[in-house]
């Protein structure tokens, strides 16, 4: 992207984020739709005033469309009355992915509106309660593989934060039990968020044969419902500042698409 592009790109975000009405409530629509239990949300601020959500084989990118008319007439509230779309940009399905920030980045572009772009990763463990320093967030990869990220926590004690550190990563059980032990995370006070407790139990299997107490790590269940905590997560990401547009967001798919594989061939090679 030309240079005098990016300068002109930034100052259009920054000005769509200093229109975000912050002496009033700010009205964001998340949603998710990087698995088949895709959801939609509308909050002002932190609060959420409507939810829509289904779980079934079929992809929930077939189905966004049908569930937004329904829960914005539930709410009544159109489309333009939007201050801010929050959308998760991956890890997951690749369809799904780039369905969702299709519409979102169509959304932005019609009515001038910012958009914050969530980890799908982040969504999860930002459901954590536990007072934990570093928490896990791990999710199903499919492949015999899991997604995970290291978040610790940030901030002062009243406006906590999680932090990642390094990058989010795909992983096979027995890379992910390693990266643990490389990091020294072990013993560290950590607690593994997941929706699907029953992928990590392959990872507590990889610990235990390397003379670990798989015990000894607490996995905390959360929802797979993400789209109300991307919608919390998208008014902290703009409250600071940590907002994108139309025409810079990007899915972070973590794993190279099907076609991508087949045609180089696996990383490295």
């Amino acid at each position: 992207m030309p240079q005098n592009e990016i300068g002109w790109n930034r100052q259009i975000l920054q000005g769509l984020a200093a229109q975000l009405p912050y002496n009033r409530l700010v009205l964001t629509l998340a949603l998710d739709t990087s698995s088949p239990c895709g959801s939609l949300a509308v909050l002002r601020n932190q609060s959420v005033i409507g939810s829509i959500s289904t779980w079934t084989d079929e992809a929930y990118s077939s189905r966004i469309f049908r569930h937004l008319e329904f829960l914005l007439g539930e709410v009544a509230v159109g489309l333009d009355a939007f201050d801010l779309f929050a959308v998760v940009a991956g890890p997951g399905s690749f369809t799904g992915l780039r369905v969702g920030l299709a519409a979102v980045k169509g959304w932005a572009e019609v009515y001038g509106k910012p958009i914050a772009a969530i980890s799908a990763l982040e969504a999860v463990a930002a459901q954590v309660r536990s007072t934990a320093p570093v928490v896990i967030p791990v999710l199903d990869a499919r492949r015999g593989q899991v997604y995970f990220g290291i978040y610790r926590r940030a901030g002062a004690p009243e406006q906590p934060r999680l932090v990642l550190e390094g990058d989010e990563r795909v992983a096979t059980p027995e890379e992910f039990a390693a990266e643990l032990r490389t990091r020294n995370l072990l013993h560290s006070g950590l607690v593994i968020a997941t929706p699907a407790p029953e992928i990590v139990s392959s990872v507590m299997t990889h610990r235990e044969g390397a003379g670990e107490s798989a015990a000894a790590i607490p996995v905390d269940r959360v929802s797979a419902i993400l789209a109300p905590h991307v919608g919390q997560l998208g008014y902290l990401h703009a409250q600071r500042g940590e907002l994108t547009d139309a025409l810079t967001l990007d899915a972070n798919y973590i794993r190279r698409s099907d076609a991508e594989m087949h045609l180089k061939g696996p990383r490295g090679s």
